[in-house]
């Protein structure tokens, strides 16, 4: 029996393998046991359509042939030192995954960032939870989510918002409502557009319109202000900025908020006193807040409300984020994202890259100042041809990006782009030069972190395929070939951790006292600090990572969405996930039994609409916005609004024809995250005749 991590969601599932059978691990204190399909099915994809032997070729229109590690690894260095000479750093670029090991990502950090100078690594989690990421810093002064899911057994209301969590993270979700049925009194409340499996088990569900999360929180703070239900104290002494923020909800009064979004001013009301009467408050978020044009401000409208009650750093209560991949933290904690470092530093902090180009045995200056490009930045680099070699692992971003024509148009004008995966095909492999077989779960040992900061080893219980490696190895051995023998020394995933966890000493997400032999008795969250124990919650002497070591209140107006309908493109488009499949169905569309159970995309669209189109249920329609056009069958329903669609957005060109989300989305992002608004966007709708 060997213990690991399931490889999807960010609740971090403890699994158990035993003769090639998957099961949950009871030990495990964060699913206790529980598995949810995805988790369950997972043998089945391990083997299916694997990528064995670097390919190659020279032309996209040219077959690829199978070639040697030698010959793949000596065109990756070449094109590197040609694109450094030619480009410079900021030239080459890395899109990375959650699904990295923790390990992964730390090794390609030191690569990119710290030999090659470039700080254009990016990961999947832009898309996700860098919202998060931002909305943490500028409110606690650090990352990271202060709540463990132990809070979800203690408090007494969940306020679940931009969350299918009864989908998207089912175990969470069956831990809460087991606090229900063990405590009556606890209440769910629960905001969506679309009446969503979560929404359904609610005590009271709010189907606001898209976009308008800050109107309804700056609408709960200006009713607990009037009421003056605020834990004053709390405000005094650990607070900075309330009265700025006062000064902004003032301009959200019941009536006004509740004709924005589009509820009544009773039901605002009926959640204004589950957050004032209630102890112990625990906040829920996911991509439907963080996926927006303003997702840093949503983030911390949400904590202001923590603020403003004094609901965080003790049992049951807190801001709490739900982290999308497996390991999504692990990756914050390494630094991957393009402005962070190792440790949860930033680049822009000259003191930060001296530490790190320290330990890492650099001259100083080696790091660059500046941040490097986001994943969209990357994407718009490649069409001003100013970047030369693009490398993608683990992820696929041909389907996962928004405006998807637009994007595959700059992965054609690609000079060089390497595609480093499990599987083949993918669709971005559709536009790579260099294809490198890559170990996935269950064939490589390291370490992922989970929504509540529990870090997870996971054992290798079986030998990669053909000649795929570890993703880490592949990294290090690209920079032994660049000249940095001394930099990549390690002979196992083990010393790699070992040298990582030196960096998180004394920050905030201090692992310096775990290593890979303890984490193999069982998982540990962190703060572990070396020699000493930390609390499991965040701020429970309620001080602060920031210089004051106050919390700070953010001030800022809702602007709704970025993209908001008119007369040429009437409809708002909303995406999301399905219980079954994972991200771009890279695994989960070679599961037999998930395939069964979500058959075929489709567009949710209401009655009401739907007769206007004279549009029977399963008629094609065809979908357009003013980047593309995407057809699907129609599913109608009073589960959503009028005026709303909703698309799932597993589906890219492998798995259906002309159903992609993703071509209808737009790139317009948060400022302060970089994350773009892949939630909403304005479309028109045609009834396809015939079809």
């Amino acid at each position: 029996m060997v213990r690991t991590l399931c490889p999807y969601c960010g609740v971090g599932c403890g699994l158990e393998v035993v003769e090639g059978r998957v099961r949950g691990d009871r030990a495990h204190p964060s699913n206790q046991g529980m598995v949810c399909v995805k988790g369950a099915t997972l043998m089945e994809a391990i083997d299916r359509d694997r990528l064995h032997t670097p390919m190659a070729r020279a032309r996209l229109d040219a077959p690829f042939r199978p070639i040697s590690w030698e010959t793949a690894l000596g065109m990756l260095v070449d094109r590197l030192r040609t694109t450094l000479a030619e480009y410079g750093p900021e030239g080459i670029c890395l899109y990375g995954s959650g699904q990295f090991l923790t390990e992964d990502y730390y090794v390609a950090q030191k690569l990119m960032k710290g030999c090659l100078g470039s700080n254009s690594f990016d990961a999947n989690s832009r898309l996700c939870m860098s919202s998060s990421v931002s909305g943490y810093v500028q409110s606690f002064g650090a990352d990271g989510p202060p709540c463990t899911y132990d809070d979800l057994e203690a408090t007494d209301c969940a306020f679940v918002i931009g969350a299918n969590a009864a989908e998207c993270h089912p175990i969470v979700f069956n831990r809460l409502l087991r606090q229900r049925r063990a405590n009556p009194a606890m209440r769910i409340v629960v905001v969506d557009p679309r009446p969503t499996e979560t929404a359904r088990q609610a005590d009271l569900h709010l189907p606001i319109r898209p976009g308008t999360d800050i109107d309804l929180a700056h609408g709960i703070a200006h009713l607990l202000l009037r009421w003056d239900r605020l834990d004053r104290r709390f405000l005094e002494a650990h607070t900075s900025g309330f009265e700025a923020f006062a000064a902004t909800v003032a301009h959200y009064p019941p009536e006004t908020v509740a004709r924005r979004c589009g509820i009544t001013v009773d039901a605002l009301e009926a959640v204004a006193r589950l957050w004032a009467e209630s102890g112990r408050v625990l906040t829920l978020w996911s991509m439907g807040i963080n996926q927006s044009s303003e997702g840093t401000a949503k983030v911390r409208a949400l904590i202001n409300l923590h603020l403003l009650t004094g609901q965080i750093g003790k049992p049951g209560a807190g801001p709490f984020s739900l982290t999308g991949q497996p390991n999504a933290m692990g990756g914050r904690e390494a630094g991957g994202l393009s402005h962070l470092l190792p440790g949860y530093r930033f680049i822009a902090d000259a003191g930060h890259r001296a530490q790190v180009e320290a330990h890492w045995g650099l001259a100083p200056g080696s790091i660059a100042p500046q941040r490097g490009r986001t994943v969209w930045e990357m994407i718009e680099g490649l069409e001003a041809g100013e970047v030369g070699l693009f490398w993608v692992a683990a992820t696929n971003p041909a389907v996962s990006l928004p405006d998807l024509e637009r994007v595959r148009a700059a992965l054609l004008r690609s000079p060089f782009t390497v595609v480093q995966d499990a599987y083949y095909p993918t669709e971005t492999a559709e536009f790579a030069h260099l294809l490198l077989p890559a170990a996935q779960w269950g064939e490589k040992t390291g370490t992922m972190t989970n929504s509540e900061r529990m870090v997870t080893l996971c054992q290798a219980f079986r030998d990669p395929p053909g000649e795929a490696r570890p993703d880490w190895q592949i990294f290090a051995e690209v920079g032994r070939r660049l000249g940095f023998a001394a930099q990549f020394p390690w002979g196992s995933a083990a010393e790699v951790f070992d040298e990582y966890k030196a960096l998180t000493g004394g920050r905030p997400c201090d692992m310096s006292g775990l290593d890979h032999a303890l984490l193999a008795a069982g998982p540990r969250r962190w703060p572990s600090p070396a020699g000493g124990e930390a609390d499991a919650r965040l701020y429970t002497d309620l001080r602060f990572a920031t210089p004051d070591g106050r919390a700070r209140f953010a001030a800022c107006h809702s602007r709704g969405l970025a993209e908001p309908p008119d007369d040429g493109y009437p409809f708002v488009l909303t995406t999301g996930r399905l219980y079954g499949h994972w991200h771009t169905q890279t695994r989960t569309g070679r599961i037999e039994k998930i395939r069964k159970l979500h058959p075929h995309p489709f567009i949710e669209i209401h009655p009401r609409d739907a007769a206007k189109l004279d549009l029977s249920e399963g008629e094609a329609v065809e979908v357009r916005s003013r980047r593309g056009v995407a057809r699907f069958p129609a599913r109608i329903t009073a589960g959503i609004a009028p005026g709303v669609l909703f698309v799932p957005m597993h589906w890219g060109s492998l798995w259906a024809e002309n159903a992609e989300a993703n071509a209808l989305t737009h790139p317009i992002a948060c400022p302060d995250s970089g994350e773009p608004e892949l939630k909403a966007c304005a479309v028109a709708l045609r009834r396809v005749s015939g079809a």
